[in-house]
């Protein structure tokens, strides 16, 4: 044991003891600390978070090391602002939590602390790791399944790899220069210390940097087989950060993609939203096309897939899917907020509309027929990943608004810009009108109506409702006497809600009986409702209110006005 850790120091191959069906394999280099002050790193200060500042403060007060590491570093160096902060310490998980108040630990494959700061939508997570050992393949227990078929296996074990040398379990501890060892990239190994200013590089990093270049620590290949994930790291990185791929860490990655197919999907799920959160979506996919790893219709990622190259060519689709990832990629350029559950609305929604539209002609009705077609694509594109309740449920009212926005009604269009993802749904709305799959003036009126004070709104009512009367009501209908669909007939069947159910419509004025309405059925009388402040920011997309310009005459119609 004394020899082998000696060895690991010293960065000398020594000859593992035969482990069946394992993957011979070279040890990592362990590098050579090298520390820059502020005059060589040039970090702005002000680009730190005050929490992860706090969290690397705490540590070193209790006695231990601590440093923000990894993505934040590299960021930091070229300048960026890090979305997200993580620190390495040598403290164990236990010692990490018993110093904070908030702080929970997580995950089997690498255990984890979270330290909480805040509550609700403002809160903040700063992720604590503690320095890991590096252990090659040999050293390493190995199991012939997965995650999950083997995890009886693993209940007891610290460092488990599968037959291919991907690790499954890693938890063991180990000093800050092995920790750096088996971190992926040399610009993800370094390690700043916000209270002495010090950067820490083992690898080069610094000077890969400034060089705009993405290395591999070790043998790529290796890299790539312990955890294939890191496939598709070097793919976003690159598109993220604009660097080149050193040539030896390039080479690989198309004949090691197959390894991604024993990833868990809820894995590879997380790493595609991230990659499409980036701020360089459009080029990220570019990236794996370039790879091959999209766009075969047997690519990592089904449904980027689906959404972008369907099996039967759809411009419609297409474009919409392309406008949805700028609109994304602008809104993270502005630091705006970016939902993936309206993201993933975009790409999926043509799915729901062809299986909506299956569902209507076997005979099922309108609404059910959507709520199917809702679940139906969500369960074969999603499929079981972690959080998908809350992800399920955001998505499905996006898409189940589209109908509502196309059959306005006077207490419809009160109640919808109550909702509260309705920002969400009128983004969403805003997008088909821009590739043509509705008209630009019904996403125009929408906005007007949302941005409008009480007296404005009730203009647009007002002016819709006389033009979707017929000419001997539009006095009646002036003086608020019949409520009556505003713009767009209800061709979906869809009601806005148990309240519309009542509403006069504009297909023929029949009641549930199918006869015509009842000239002596009393007009309901409309509430008016105070006006609500429009939501801080936009929930999906957003973008600049537009001009109000009048639509034209719509059909509709109305049953005529009760005698006096």
């Amino acid at each position: 044991m004394i020899k082998k850790f000696i060895n690991r120091l010293l960065g000398k191959s020594e000859a593992p003891a035969e482990v069946p069906g394992a993957v011979a394999l070279p040890v990592i280099p362990l590098g050579q600390r090298v520390e820059y002050g502020v005059h060589e790193h040039r970090i702005d200060p002000q680009l730190l978070d005050a929490n992860a500042v706090r969290v690397v403060k705490t540590l070193k007060e209790a006695g231990y090391i601590a440093y923000i590491v990894g993505g934040a570093v590299r960021d930091l160096l070229v300048g960026l602002r890090p979305k997200d902060f993580d620190v390495a310490t040598d403290a164990t998980p236990e010692q990490v939590k018993a110093l904070f108040r908030r702080a929970f630990i997580i995950g089997r494959r690498f255990r984890l602390v979270h330290v909480v700061f805040g509550r609700g939508r403002e809160h903040e997570t700063i992720e604590v790791s503690t320095f890991r050992a590096f252990l090659d393949a040999a050293a390493a227990e190995q199991v012939a399944g997965n995650e999950k078929t083997s995890r009886s296996q693993m209940a007891d074990k610290t460092h488990v790899v599968d037959a291919a040398g991907r690790v499954l379990r890693d938890n063991v501890w180990g000093p800050q220069i092995e920790d750096a060892a088996r971190r992926d990239f040399t610009v993800n190994a370094m390690y700043y210390d916000p209270l002495s200013q010090t950067v820490v590089d083992y690898h080069g990093g610094l000077a890969d940097s400034r060089a705009r270049v993405l290395r591999m620590i070790g043998d790529p290949e290796l890299r790539y087989r312990e955890d294939p994930v890191r496939i598709i790291r070097v793919v976003r990185f690159a598109a993220k950060l604009g660097f080149a791929l050193e040539k030896n860490t390039e080479k690989p990655v198309r004949a090691m993609a197959t390894l991604l197919a024993n990833v868990p999907i809820s894995r590879l799920f997380d790493e595609m939203v991230k990659l499409m959160q980036t701020g360089h979506a459009l080029a990220s996919i570019e990236q794996l096309r370039k790879y091959g790893l999209v766009g075969n219709q047997g690519g990592v990622f089904p449904v980027l897939d689906a959404a972008l190259f369907p099996v039967q060519a759809n411009v419609v689709r297409q474009n919409f899917v392309r406008l949805a990832l700028e609109d994304t990629d602008k809104r993270v350029a502005e630091d705006r907020a970016v939902a993936p559950s309206f993201m993933l609305a975009c790409m999926l929604w043509h799915d729901v509309q062809e299986r909506w539209t299956a569902l209507r002609a076997a005979g099922e009705s309108p609404f059910p027929a959507l709520q199917q077609a809702v679940d139906a694509v969500f369960e074969a594109r999603i499929g079981d990943i972690s959080g998908r309740g809350k992800l399920a449920a955001d998505m499905r009212e996006v898409w189940l608004m589209q109908p509502r926005f196309e059959r306005r009604t006077v207490s419809g269009a009160l109640s919808l810009v109550a909702q509260a993802r309705f920002r969400a749904g009128y983004d969403f709305l805003r997008l088909r009108a821009d590739v043509g799959e509705v008209a630009v003036e019904l996403a125009e009126w929408w906005e007007d109506f949302h941005l409008g004070d009480e007296e404005e709104r009730e203009a647009l009512l007002d002016e819709l409702k006389q033009r979707a009367a017929p000419r001997g009501a539009r006095a009646s209908v002036a003086r608020g006497k019949v409520d009556v669909p505003l713009g767009l007939p209800d061709e979906t069947g869809v009601a806005d809600d148990a309240e519309d159910a009542t509403d006069v419509e504009g297909d023929g004025g029949e009641d549930a009986g199918g006869g015509p309405q009842s000239a002596q059925t009393a007009p309901r009388k409309r509430r008016r409702r105070r006006r609500r402040a429009p939501p801080p920011g936009p929930a999906g997309g957003g973008g600049a209110p537009r001009a109000y310009r009048p639509p034209g005459p719509k059909g509709g119609g109305g049953p005529p006005p009760p005698p006096p």
